[in-house]
């Protein structure tokens, strides 16, 4: 047994234990007769580095996977990375760029420019894998994976192929997100909704064949882009709308194209909203797109009046004027406004003070790419389209039916509201980096899909000239493989029957010389578990913010349930967000943004993981608080001081998973607290309630064992020297220790398997060790009750002491009365812990004079004060001091009861006042029953 240092340095240790566990193959211990046991990690950017969700979501998981290991199951944590087609190109691009002479992408030939991709992949990519060990995460990197290793590419292709022969992937025009920055369609996840000041413009268009009844011969519509009224196609009223049914049918003339468009009837108009009309450019939004199908408008007839970089272009009837082509839509804006005036189409805007303005001003809500940091324009092309509505229903099914349960159950009304209304899905990314499209167009524009290009040219025909389409597969179509693709899948060998044995392919290291690793066949777990692919898929739980529910957890559920036949996972946990101390969303642009690294340099990451549990409460975001952070650094040294105590008094490691034999009062109670403690971490555990578990744990072993447990055991001192624990004190202590070691691992795992090792030796390591059991035999309802009495008499009296100045070393008679004689009992047994604890001795008789009292149970205990105290000053230092706290306290009512206050000041104002009121009226409360003790 080595001793332990005097002082805990997180640094020193982090880095050797998970150095040990990754060389020793711990993380993925060879238990081939064991429960398999599976969870994937949400795959990161491989441009990313660890941010503080990374840091919250990564500990949930490898609390789940350590858990799942001490019970003794075959625990198996996929890790992997994804190639983030955007970001990874970026990166390169940028680079490049860096380079003299500057170098473009288009300067290179696709292929070096992807061979080059690839360099910088091997180079520098996977920064963020270096920083989920410094965090513990127990992931198997020997079957670390990559959404473009060779295996795994030959399953997204597989995929692919597969859903267009099903007519359930197809290639259709449709608006899309598109950056004109970046050059491709992007996801909803890559628009970043930002507020700006921006215009509200009311225009007039005239009606095609006079006045019709209305004033002017005009309709008046209103646009916050009335550039887009180039590429108008119709102006949408309400059917119901009295003001416009007549003209329903009828056409206006548009301002400067004089292109003749219709005016339709569609509920997409609200009469209550300004004039009821609303312009309808279905190539450039997303609401009239809709609008523009309904009136029976086809997709390749709508008119797309800008290019991939957002500069206007001329339609399909040549009508835009030659001066406005070419223009941004920012110049295409003031050059339209500037004629839509001077024709007199432009209906001035006035404000409260009479004066006219050409617009109205108003916040806009502009959609931004997150990476480019330019306007995102819907924009209509050509994509390819996975049929999300028919692959949702399944997943619909599996949720309703509980085949995969939502935690917390909140999320369930927010997955079926957007799986109820899902849109087509677009899968194509016009970018060089990714799953190149495994699809080939012939001279006439016809796909041919095929995995290769030879099984392409067959269905072509022989001579027919190919060409392959250029783009790439959005990164989430990829990933939505994630749970099955990873563990050895690609669609070229029986699917194994849902439900049986499974013999599939589970991962073991067989990397080749280029990098592939192959998947090895595995035997059939023998725990009869069903499932597929060795018994890993389904997976048993899957980890994720709520925020990419839509983006990756649904389309896990779309491709599992089609391709494997079954759930990709039995459980869905949904966690919040990490926030600011203020509540607010963390941002670089408001430089509230915190770097777990820093907080693991600072406190470790024992610390840091313990906080994200204790603080993970299901359905509710996180408030950075790093005071909090400290504390649980502060948790970490009193577990490192109590070894350090266990060490200097004879207290080794256990050799047993059951309790020892205990005869002591205070040792079946520390046994009892220790078996509940057991089961409410596994209770909370098996509902997923990490605060639940963290905060079992973290009471338990502060205040139980270490304040409690260790001070009533702790030997007294005689004469000149220490005494000596017992021998069932200390087989006691030590089996408690390791079994808060054991329990507490998951959440703090370096500290643990150091304290661990340090208690003395072991046959294996904290990592795979067993999980405690809770074993209801060594429970004793009577020695629990009689310590707990204990304990409550201590504090009360420490209490007593401290509110009324009594001196720390003097030691006070005690007094009882209407005692039973259960207490009597109790107090003769526990004379000696209360002399050392409480600094008392039970005194026989009634006390006179000034006393103070508390009340445990049926009796009340005295403790005179005559001579230790000065009774007379003690009652005025009360006195006075209650006062001044009733002062303050009533100060802060009124302020709390005056509705300006509460309603003008600032939220954090309010809210300091609601605590300062708390903190006076307990102070208030505690000094009276202080004075209400002395009599």
């Amino acid at each position: 047994m080595s001793e332990l240092p005097k002082t805990f340095d997180p640094a020193s240790i982090e880095s050797r234990w998970y150095a040990h566990w990754e060389a020793s193959g711990q993380f993925r211990p060879d238990r081939p007769n064991a429960e398999p046991w599976t969870i994937v990690n949400p795959p990161p950017n491989v441009t990313g580095s660890l941010h503080i969700g990374h840091a919250l979501d990564n500990t949930l998981q490898d609390i789940l996977t350590r858990h799942a290991r001490l019970k003794g199951k075959d625990a198996l944590w996929v890790v992997g990375t994804d190639h983030a087609g955007i970001a990874t190109q970026m990166v390169v691009e940028r680079q490049m760029g860096a380079l003299t002479p500057p170098q473009k992408r288009t300067d290179l030939t696709r292929e070096e420019f992807v061979a080059k991709v690839w360099a910088w992949k091997e180079e520098s990519g996977g920064e963020i894998t270096q920083q989920l060990r410094r965090l513990g995460c127990s992931m198997d990197w020997a079957n670390e994976r990559f959404t473009m290793d060779e295996g795994f590419s030959k399953a997204v292709l597989k995929v692919f192929v597969d859903l267009h022969k099903q007519g359930l992937l197809y290639r259709d025009k449709r608006l899309v997100n598109w950056d004109p920055g970046l050059g491709t369609a992007i996801s909803d996840l890559e628009v970043e909704t930002r507020e700006i000041k921006g215009s509200f413009w009311h225009l007039r268009y005239p009606l095609e064949d006079g006045a019709l009844g209305q004033e002017g011969g005009f309709i008046e519509v209103a646009t916050t882009r009335p550039e887009t009224m180039l590429a108008d196609m119709a102006v949408a009223v309400n059917a119901s709308d009295e003001r416009y049914t007549a003209l329903i049918g009828k056409q206006v003339k548009l301002p400067i194209t004089g292109r003749l468009i219709p005016i339709i009837a569609d509920d997409h108009a609200d009469p209550e909203l300004g004039s009821g009309a609303v312009k309808i450019t279905p190539g450039h939004d997303f609401n009239d797109f809709e609008v523009g199908k309904r009136a029976g408008m086809a997709a390749g007839s709508m008119l797309n009046m800008l290019d991939a970089k957002a500069r206007v272009v001329q339609v399909s009837d040549g009508l835009i004027p030659a001066d406005l082509l070419g223009l941004t839509t920012a110049e295409a804006r003031k050059a339209v406004v500037a004629r839509l005036k001077d024709e007199g189409f432009l209906i001035a805007h006035v404000d409260k003070d009479g004066e006219e303005h050409d617009a109205e001003p108003r916040t806009i809500q502009t959609p931004y790419g997150d990476r480019s940091g330019v306007v995102i324009e819907p924009w209509l092309t050509d994509q390819w389209y996975v049929d999300a509505k028919t692959l949702a229903q399944p997943a619909i099914e599996a949720v309703q039916t509980g085949a995969i349960d939502i935690v917390p159950k909140t999320w369930e009304k927010t997955f079926f509201n957007w799986m109820d209304n899902i849109q087509p899905w677009c899968v194509s990314r016009q970018l060089w980096w990714g799953h190149q499209i495994p699809a080939w167009f012939g001279p006439d524009g016809t796909p041919y899909v095929a995995e290769t290009e030879a099984e392409a040219q067959a269905l072509a025909g022989e001579g027919v000239s190919l060409t392959r389409d250029p783009d790439v597969l959005d990164t989430w179509f990829s990933s939505a493989l994630w749970p099955f693709a990873t563990l050895g899948w690609d669609g070229s060998s029986p699917l194994p029957q849902a439900g049986g044995a499974g013999g599939g392919h589970a991962l073991t290291s067989n990397a080749t010389p280029e990098g592939e690793r192959e998947p090895t066949p595995q035997s059939p777990p023998a725990s009869g578990r069903g499932g597929q692919l060795g018994g890993r898929y389904p997976n048993d739980v899957l980890i994720s913010g709520f925020d990419i529910l839509f983006f990756w957890n649904a389309r896990m559920m779309m491709q599992g349930l089609h391709f494997m036949k079954d759930v990709p996972f039995r459980t869905l946990y949904l966690h919040g967000l990490v926030r600011a101390a203020d509540g607010a969303k963390m941002s670089k642009s408001k430089g509230n943004v915190v770097n777990p690294l820093g907080l693991i340099d600072t406190y470790g990451a024992d610390a840091l993981r313990f906080f994200m549990a204790a603080m993970e409460s299901q359905g509710r975001d996180i408030k950075m608080d790093e005071k909090r952070v400290e504390g649980y650094r502060n948790f970490a040294t009193k577990l490192w001081n109590a070894a350090r105590f266990a060490q200097a008094n004879g207290i080794v490691a256990s050799t047993n998973l059951e309790a020892p034999r205990a005869e002591l009062a205070v040792n079946k109670w520390i046994i009892a607290e220790t078996i509940a403690t057991v089961q409410t971490v596994d209770l909370a555990l098996a509902d997923y309630r990490f605060d639940g578990a963290a905060n079992a744990i973290y009471q338990f072993a502060w205040s139980r064992f270490c304040d409690w447990y260790l001070e009533l055991i702790k030997p007294q001192m005689v004469g000149d020297e220490r005494g000596v624990i017992d021998d069932e004190s200390k087989a006691v202590a030590g089996w408690v220790l390791d079994q808060i070691l054991v329990l507490l691992h998951p959440f703090m795992p370096f500290i643990t398997e150091e304290l661990w090792h340090a208690m003395g030796p072991r046959d294996h390591d904290l990592i795979v060790a067993k999980w405690p059991m809770a074993d209801a035999r060594a429970l004793d309802p009577e020695a629990s009750k009689e310590v707990d009495w204990l304990i409550r008499l201590v504090q009360e009296i420490r209490t007593a002491r401290n509110e009324l100045n009594v001196p720390p070393g003097a030691r006070l008679p005690l007094h009882v009365r209407d005692a039973n004689a259960a207490t009597l009992a109790r107090l003769e047994r526990q004379a000696p812990a209360l002399a050392r604890l409480a600094r008392v001795t039970h005194a026989d008789g009634e006390a006179t004079g000034g006393a103070a009292q508390v009340v445990v149970d049926e009796a009340t205990f005295v403790l005179p004060l005559e001579g230790v105290i000065d009774l007379d000053s003690e009652r005025a230092r009360l006195t006075k001091a209650i006062a001044a706290a009733e002062k303050e306290r009533d100060a802060l009512s009124g302020r709390l009861g005056n509705a300006s206050f509460v309603e003008r000041a600032k939220p954090e104002a309010v809210e300091k006042a609601k605590a300062d009121h708390a903190d006076k009226a307990a102070e208030a409360a505690r000094l009276q029953a202080a004075l209400g003790r002395l009599g």
